[in-house]
């Protein structure tokens, strides 16, 4: 292997697109979107994939009670909802897969053909109770009796809709043949899933044993068909979990002639996988057991982790446009911007845990933290230079006790955030990043630049003390880039270090904690404030 930059591929969930995104997936998508652009910043050959799953057969009863094809209705819904959610958010996804474009339809046709010809496919009966809102045949522990219009029926523990029984021929993945070596995979790899209590629940799952899946449906068509059978189509889980291979040219050589080194071919499959999932936890037990059975069937590397985060609580209950609890995230996005929006899920909620959202914690954490914590910090600091020095960035004296305690302050928060990211945990790496803001903050009280202004004898510990602010601020810039690119950029313009060190997607984020990289003699300039005061009550 050779000693290039290592490859970190990291994806979203394929979102169901049947209705607009909710702050839910708004949450997933800039936790990803976070990571990515931390190792991105960091040198690693970063690849961060997005998308839609628009097969199945809530889509195709969706598109039929709007009066539009199927093809019509995921077109609408991507186009003017999907699509805008990365803009809002401020997403730098590098691509965007959809299940229904000819590249990923063509490559799992190869895929499935590829297990099927290595006996890992067969053709059997099947009757079982199915959640159309779920795409899902439910086992007997996540089906409950109906309350209310649907007393006497058997309903969804998740959409509690009435469930349907469904008998047709259909083709079976040999699942079962693969629980002894996938509890080996997870016995091997111990944060193969993560957190540990997802691990442990999916490990549970498969030691009570696998029954083989249904990979096909007959009953309606809109779907991948099967290479072998074109009278049935390919099971939309199935042909939802590959996006994550064919997106990065799994099959291209087998289906587009694309030459092994070629960039949009096997050259790609090789360069990006084996992969990184981010998912809900109710869809767990799909990327943690079925999608790595399907490619040791197919002789495929399985991912490099699964890390299933927790629900968004609203009111006590999970989110769902089925209940009206939905929240889109223009909502927030409208009053407090996008950073705000990004810095609050990820840091307000345990990355992995279920976390509630309320608008009085959100303006809370705005106001404190944002507000008067990290925006009154930057603009203070800038404001005094250009009172003080005339927008010029002074050189340090000597740094007294005070000065080198901030100095470790930033090293140890710039080490402990890689840290953090490196085990998923990005709200312990903002955390860790916020011990630079608090200790700023207290050090500019307790230095009283104001006052050493007063005293001509004191202009180079005043020069020190607002060098060690400005510095600090550079590597918070750096720090934060990944969590509130907006921000950052901004602050980092105002503090001259465009011009005078480069851009800030260009700073080698695992050395932000060096000191000294901002030069004295750069030219500071106006800064507006970062995050100005709400005053709508929500």
């Amino acid at each position: 292997m050779t000693s290039g930059p290592s490859s970190f591929y990291i994806t979203t969930p394929i979102y169901y697109p049947s209705d607009v995104p909710h702050i839910g997936h708004g949450y997933t998508t800039v936790a990803v979107d976070t990571l990515a652009r931390w190792h991105r910043q960091a040198g690693d050959d970063t690849w961060m994939l997005t998308g839609t799953d628009e097969h199945g057969q809530k889509m195709m009863r969706a598109a039929s009670a709007n009066g539009a094809t199927p093809q019509e209705w995921v077109d609408r819904l991507v186009g003017e909802s999907w699509f805008p959610l990365l803009k809002t958010l401020d997403v730098a996804n590098d691509d965007f897969i959809r299940t229904t474009q000819p590249r990923h339809e063509k490559r799992v046709q190869a895929f499935v053909q590829a297990i099927y010809d290595r006996g890992y496919i067969y053709a059997g009966e099947f009757e079982a109770l199915y959640c159309v809102g779920c795409e899902e045949f439910k086992t007997e522990s996540e089906i409950v009796d109906g309350e209310g219009p649907f007393e006497g029926l058997k309903v969804c523990a998740i959409h509690s809709k009435p469930l349907e029984l469904l008998q047709e021929k259909n083709y079976f993945f040999k699942l079962s043949e693969f629980q002894d070596k996938l509890l080996e995979l997870y016995s091997s790899v111990p944060d193969f899933v993560r957190p540990e209590s997802a691990r442990n629940e999916v490990v549970s799952f498969v030691k009570n044993g696998l029954k083989d899946l249904s990979i096909s449906r007959s009953t309606f068509d809109w779907g991948i068909p099967l290479p072998w059978d074109e009278s049935h189509v390919i099971y939309v889980w199935v042909d939802a979990l590959l996006n994550y291979a064919t997106a990065v040219g799994y099959g291209a050589e087998l289906v587009d002639g694309a030459s092994p080194s070629s960039n949009s071919g096997q050259g790609e499959f090789a360069r990006r996988w084996p992969a990184y999932h981010v998912v809900g936890k109710d869809i767990l037990r799909f990327h943690a057991v079925i999608w790595p059975a399907m490619l040791m069937a197919a002789g495929v590397e399985v991912p490099k982790g699964v890390f299933a985060h927790g629900w968004l609580l609203v009111g006590g209950e999970k989110m769902s446009k089925s209940k009206l609890t939905g929240i889109a995230p223009t909502e927030i996005t409208d009053v407090f911007g996008s950073d705000a929006y990004r810095f609050y899920f990820l840091s307000a909620i345990a990355f992995g845990q279920d976390g509630s959202f309320s608008w009085e914690d959100l303006s809370a954490r705005y106001q404190a933290e944002l507000a008067n914590g990290f925006g009154n910090l930057a603009s203070r600091t800038t404001a005094m230079l250009e009172r003080y020095f005339e927008g010029i960035v002074p050189p340090a004296g000597d740094y007294l006790p005070g000065d080198l305690a901030i100095q470790q302050t930033v090293a140890n928060a710039a080490t402990a955030a890689d840290e953090a990211i490196e085990r998923f945990r990005i709200d312990e790496a903002i955390s860790s990043i916020w011990t630079i803001v608090d200790a700023l903050n207290l050090y500019i009280t307790e230095n009283e630049p104001w006052a050493l202004a007063k005293d001509d004898t004191q202009r180079e510990r005043l020069g020190t003390v607002l060098y060690t602010a400005a510095e600090g601020l550079r590597a918070l810039a750096v720090l934060l880039s990944p969590v509130m690119p907006v921000a950052t950029e901004k602050l980092w313009i105002a503090l001259g270090a465009a011009e005078s060190i480069g851009r800030l997607v260009d700073q080698p984020i695992r050395e932000a904690g060096a000191w000294g990289v901002l030069k004295p003699g750069s030219s500071v300039n106006g800064l507006a404030p970062l995050f100005p005061r709400v005053e709508q009550t929500v």
